[in-house]
């Protein structure tokens, strides 16, 4: 008989596990797709700008003035992501609000190569990207 009780617990416990799931977390709201849209906002941390002026609080209007197109245009919540390729890199640029009501702006950079994914060094991917651009 105790060995029985056990089993019907546990599958009583995932049952109720199962259920809650959908629900979304307390304190947090559900999605929405809309950037900004979030009456929470978590601020992001700021990448310094040394050698990534014109990049790291640029507005998402000045950046695709700047870089064009881009690869990537993602929206998750109140984040974005906008991903540009230069000719062996690619600029990973990070956008987020940093205040509420704020206009969300450019917080992070990451670089990569393009052949094997290796860190590159950012500056020298925004200039490649920019070249990039001038060339098409």
């Amino acid at each position: 008989m105790k060995g029985a009780a056990l089993p019907l617990a546990a599958i009583a416990l995932l049952l109720g596990a199962c259920a809650g799931a959908s629900k979304p977390a307390p304190g947090r709201p559900a999605a929405s797709g809309q950037p900004g849209s979030s009456s929470v906002v978590r601020v992001p941390q700021v990448m310094a700008a040394q050698g990534l002026e014109g990049v790291i609080g640029a507005s998402p209007r000045a950046l695709l003035q700047r870089f064009g197109t881009p690869r990537i245009d993602l929206v998750e919540g109140d984040a974005r992501k906008l991903q540009f390729a230069g000719a062996s890199c690619v600029l990973d640029i990070f956008i987020y609000p940093v205040a509420a009501a704020a206009e969300p702006t450019a917080t992070h950079v990451m670089a990569r190569l393009r052949a094997g994914g290796a860190p590159a060094e950012p500056r020298a991917c925004i200039r490649k990207v920019e070249r990039q651009r001038s060339v098409r």
